[in-house]
């Protein structure tokens, strides 16, 4: 018993590590069918989720139809013909048909509306249909099969070429999967087309050569009464064009829609009918058990926040998608390896979002990627409005302009113009100190003049002067001319001018105008100098 008391523990052990290392989810394996060409395609998004040999190139046999139809359409619908226009087949209408190839019985002279002869050509598979039809549409069949071509190219087929209008064999009307499945798929976007190809059962009228006929679609997947039985009735299927020949053995172009998905299956040259239905549903059934679609992004989510300048109540705005992103993935694909690559435009050169943000305001886009593969872009809208604050609007606007060249220019210009101004108003004032000054002097000196000179005048006259202006008789010149007393000398010094005196220092200064209306020769000279100084600097 004591070997086995480590038993449970043991068995514990490999619970726990089970748990841990349990094996990852495996890959959706490829769908077991026998036909050398196929091809599965997501009609929504044009997605290939399977393909074998979709690029080698077969002959497309009947399925050639679904070309012939779809131009005669699209002819309708621009409005160049009507479905009720009446069309009267022609001889030449006949040419090129094998006995064993597939027909309406429609006869040369028989006329019926395009709208009838579309259905002969898809749901009958007639031949002759599709002949009469090119020529309603462009007059002849040979200008027919160029417009084929022509829209062949449009729609991107870089490996195909038509000859005819029915399929029949020919080495130079050849096809490959892949752009088979690029007409196939613009044909289903049209309802016309769609609702054409997928009806089961349809009852031509009497003509002027025949009786009424009803035509049974050889598409078994919709139809119990085809040619090939009732054993593939596939739920959801509805359309398109099957097709047979020896050199391109059995093939059959179909949609189905299940659980909102929506497929096209492309079967080539599969050795009997049975394997052609049967790789078709084989098809339909792997897409629609192990693919759904999943939502990568939600429009309802914030996946992102963006600061914002100049905001008056927040600083961030959150962004989410304007619309969401689904794909069609295989189930077992885990959410979370996607990646989320996010562009804000106003970031990417260098800029700040600015409010005022209005909600919904589309601020930039967002890409969801996995391993190098995109999956959707769609734009990034702001979730809520953001003001703009008045206050950092000014601020931003003050540094703005000052960081300006020009303004720095204007800023550099003035200060110099200042200095300038400055300099000349100190030089101004030094010569106009000086100025003054030397008026100043120039006063005293003529004061201190007349003093001088009026001195002379009150003092005795000297003899040689008596002599000069008297008429009396000389007197004896031994008596020498009286001298003034020093008494008289000092009694005509000037005394110092009191300050109240206009003519002192203190009344020049305080006088708003100190300068006497009649000014000398010398002042006027001075004064001249001053001006022409200051008008001239």
């Amino acid at each position: 018993m004591k070997k086995f008391k480590f038993l449970p523990l043991f068995f514990l052990l490999c619970l726990i590590v089970s748990l841990f290392c349990g094996p990852a989810a495996a890959a959706v394996s490829d769908p077991s069918v026998s036909s050398p060409t196929v091809l599965v395609t997501d009609r929504r998004s044009g997605e290939v989720i399977f393909s074998r040999n979709a690029d080698q190139r077969i002959y497309p046999a009947s399925t050639t139809k679904v070309l012939t139809v779809l131009l005669a359409i699209e002819a309708v619908e621009h409005g160049d013909v009507y479905l009720n226009d009446a069309v009267t087949a022609s001889e030449s209408a006949m040419r090129d048909l094998i006995a064993e190839g597939s027909t309406a019985g429609i006869q040369p002279g028989e006329t019926m509306t395009l709208e009838q002869l579309l259905y002969c050509a898809m749901i009958a598979s007639a031949n002759e249909a599709c002949n009469i039809i090119a020529e309603h549409i462009s007059g002849s069949i040979d200008a027919f099969v160029k417009l084929m071509n022509e829209r062949a190219s449009e729609l991107g087929c870089t490996a195909s070429h038509f000859v005819n209008t029915h399929g029949l064999p020919d080495d130079q009307h050849y096809i490959t999967a892949s752009d088979y499945s690029l007409i196939a798929l613009e044909a289903a976007r049209h309802p016309q087309f769609m609702k054409i190809c997928g009806t089961a059962e349809y009852l031509v009228p009497a003509t002027n050569v025949s009786a009424e006929r009803t035509l049974h679609n050889s598409n078994a997947l919709i139809c119990s009464d085809s040619i090939y039985g009732s054993d593939y009735v596939y739920e959801g299927a509805s359309g398109i064009k099957t097709g047979h020949t020896n050199a391109a053995g059995y093939c059959l172009a179909s949609t189905a829609s299940r659980n909102g998905l929506d497929f096209l299956v492309l079967v080539f040259g599969a050795p009997d009918s049975d394997t052609c239905f049967i790789d078709s549903i084989t098809l339909f059934d792997w897409a629609f058990g192990n693919f759904s679609y999943r939502e990568l992004l939600k429009s309802t989510e914030n996946i992102a926040s963006v600061d914002i300048a100049m905001g008056s109540n927040v600083d961030y705005v959150n962004l989410r998608p304007s619309s969401s992103i689904s794909a069609l993935l295989p189930n077992d694909v885990d959410i979370s390896e996607f990646h989320k690559d996010i562009r804000v435009y106003a970031l990417e050169n260098g800029n700040p979002v600015v409010a005022p943000v209005a909600a919904g305001e589309v601020l930039g886009e967002v890409t969801v990627t996995r391993a190098g593969q995109s999956y959707g872009t769609v734009k990034l809208v702001a979730s809520s409005s953001v003001e703009l604050s008045r206050l950092q609007y000014i601020k931003s606007q003050i540094r703005e302009t000052t960081q300006q060249k020009n303004f720095r220019i204007a800023v550099v210009v003035l200060g110099l113009l200042l200095f300038i101004y400055i300099v000349w108003v100190i030089i101004y004032r030094i010569k106009r100190i000086r100025y003054l000054r030397a008026v100043r002097a120039a006063k005293r000196a003529r004061l201190a003049a007349a003093a001088q000179k009026a001195a002379q005048q009150a003092a005795p006259p000297s003899a040689p002067m008596i002599e000069y202006f008297s008429e009396d008789p000389p007197v004896d010149a031994s008596i020498p001319a009286s001298e003034p007393e020093p008494e008289e000398v000092s009694r005509v010094i000037p005394a110092p001018l009191p300050e109240d005196d206009p003519l002192s220092d203190a009344g020049f200064a305080a006088d708003p105008d100190p300068f006497p209306p009649a000014r000398t020769q010398e002042e006027q000279a001075e004064r001249d100098y001053f001006e022409e100084f200051f008008r001239t600097k």
